[in-house]
């Protein structure tokens, strides 16, 4: 797993909004009950396509923005979508195979990491290496990790890299339980994520 600087946070304006015990969150009427994720945590591990649509927006003590955000994700591709004020725009990141590549106004750029490419490029980064697993409520792999969870056995705080991953909101969609809103701390910058269009692509 890649270490990521500060200046990295600096989007991770993918994620997320600060954590919640109390009550079980609702979506669409339906609330979530103890043992679902549980009883889930098998098709979770082994979702590996989906499109999501997204709102992000960071904060750190010197300044507030915001961006859209598209991810299309694919076992052995995927792609994220940035645009708006820091977005620069548009910007399109790529993996594929262990190459990556960003394409911004300015053209098209490679490096050996996402993270490393989107520094380079753009001034800030997400820890793309590690959101595949945060955005279903997992650990990334071969990194260590500690997990609380709610009193219905759902992820509430999850801390991995340097990084605090709170999951505040669920969405249920095509029979699972998914983050909706998340938020995402790493030292001063937080990071908040909300998805507005989850599109899980699970196997019969």
């Amino acid at each position: 797993m890649t270490t990521l600087p500060r200046l990295l946070a600096l989007l991770l304006a993918l994620a997320w909004l600060a954590g919640c015990a109390g009550q079980p969150l609702t979506t669409k009427g339906e609330q979530r009950v103890a043992g679902q994720w549980a009883a889930q945590a098998e098709r979770i591990a082994e979702l590996d396509t989906w499109v999501l649509v997204g709102k992000a927006g960071l904060r750190t003590p010197e300044q507030a923005t915001s961006a859209n955000l598209d991810w299309s994700q694919h076992p052995f591709y995927y792609r994220l979508l940035i645009s708006g004020p820091f977005g620069s725009g548009r910007s399109t990141l790529e993996g594929r195979e262990g190459r990556f590549s960003l394409t911004t106004a300015e053209g098209r750029f490679e490096a050996a990491t996402p993270e490393a490419l989107m520094a380079q490029q753009l001034g800030w980064s997400l820890p793309v290496s590690a959101l595949s697993d945060w955005i279903r409520g997992l650990p990334a792999q071969d990194s260590p990790y500690r997990l609380e969870k709610d009193a219905l056995g759902f992820p509430r705080l999850l801390e991995q890299d340097g990084w605090e991953i709170a999951y505040r909101d669920w969405v249920r969609v095509a029979d699972l339980w998914l983050p909706r809103r998340l938020v995402m701390s790493y030292d001063d910058l937080k990071v908040t994520l909300v998805v507005t269009d989850w599109r899980p692509v699970l196997d019969d």
